[in-house]
């Protein structure tokens, strides 16, 4: 944990084990650390330039720690300074870059990334730099960066970031993205579904999209890169596009209501519900919640049977009447 104040491992394991005693030799440190006595006096000296630990009046072999809300006060401070340049410098920065950005020409609103890796790390940078909102289509397929291998997005979620994901039907069919998407709604991401969407993208804060290089028809047979959009009319039709998108979608809801409020339903009806209304077929809705085809149609059954209706599509307009879903974010 002390790495972000410059200390390396060895460093920290001996400053914390200082702190524990009233002082202690390089040599009782090593045994107790079990690492090699040159290594820890390398430590050492380190801590002390740092003034992390000073010698012991009882000896030159003997170390004791300064006092963390002194020693580490001081080293925070110094961080929260370096941190301020940063940040000072990153306006400048940018600044400038918005300068440069109003002299683009046509072919300079768009950045060409080839190769998996450099898709993959744009993937990860738009997701890590936003600071408010994150669009994103999602395709059924292989895609550069998996949602197992997609860190980012818990991140940003976690720091504030709003994700507005729109994906394909087709993608509720893959095993287990219905659990996933469960876990990312409770996380405060709004998933809408839609019988397919136009291609792949993500964007950063309205300002920043990240689509494939190859068309649709052309994925996987093409070498994988994305084209970066800055701010012009590509990105505004971009964006436009998803809101249209977003407006048509039908939202992949969570149950709206209490228990006692759902005329005998339980968890398993609602979710059986709501992949039946994103339009999943019963064997589909049965694979991803472990359910058989006959257990699908039964527990449907009991709802239309609730409802008093002979319909799917009347259980549906029934199911929203009656609060079952949450109702959507518009």
């Amino acid at each position: 944990m002390l790495d972000v104040l410059g200390l390396d491992p060895v460093e920290e394991a001996a400053y914390r084990r200082l702190i524990t005693l009233p002082s202690a030799s390089s040599a009782d440190l090593a045994e107790h650390l079990e690492l090699p006595a040159g290594d820890l006096r390398v430590a050492l000296a380190s801590l002390s330039e740092k003034g992390l630990v000073a010698t012991s009046t009882n000896g030159t072999e003997q170390f004791v720690a300064s006092p963390p809300l002194v020693a580490l006060g001081s080293l925070v401070r110094d961080r929260q300074d370096d941190l301020n340049r940063a940040r000072s410098e990153l306006e400048s920065l940018t600044e400038q870059y918005r300068g440069a950005a109003a002299q683009r020409t046509v072919t300079d609103v768009i950045d060409v990334v080839t190769g998996q890796e450099a898709v993959a790390q744009r993937f990860a940078q738009l997701q890590r730099a936003a600071r408010g909102e994150v669009l994103a289509f999602v395709r059924s397929g292989v895609a550069a960066v998996s949602a197992a291998e997609n860190a980012e997005e818990d991140a940003a979620a976690a720091r504030g970031v709003t994700f507005r994901v729109i994906v394909e039907r087709a993608v509720l069919e893959q095993p287990g993205v219905f659990a996933n998407a469960e876990g990312a709604m409770d996380r405060g991401e709004q998933i809408r579904v839609v019988d397919r969407v136009p291609m792949r993208m993500l964007v950063a804060d309205r300002e920043l999209a990240l689509i494939p290089l190859a068309s649709a028809e052309e994925e996987g047979r093409r070498g994988t890169g994305a084209l970066l959009v800055h701010p012009s009319a590509l990105l505004d039709a971009l964006l436009a596009l998803f809101d249209n998108s977003w407006r048509n979608a039908r939202s992949l809801a969570t149950a709206g209501t209490t228990s006692a409020d759902r005329d005998g339903l339980d968890d398993a009806d609602l979710r059986v519900l709501t992949l039946m209304l994103s339009g999943l077929t019963d064997q589909a809705v049965g694979s991803q919640l472990g359910l058989s085809i006959r257990t699908v149609q039964r527990r449907v059954a009991s709802m239309m049977e609730a409802c008093g209706v002979h319909t799917r599509i009347q259980l549906g307009v029934q199911a929203e009447r009656r609060g079952w879903l949450a109702t959507p974010t518009p």
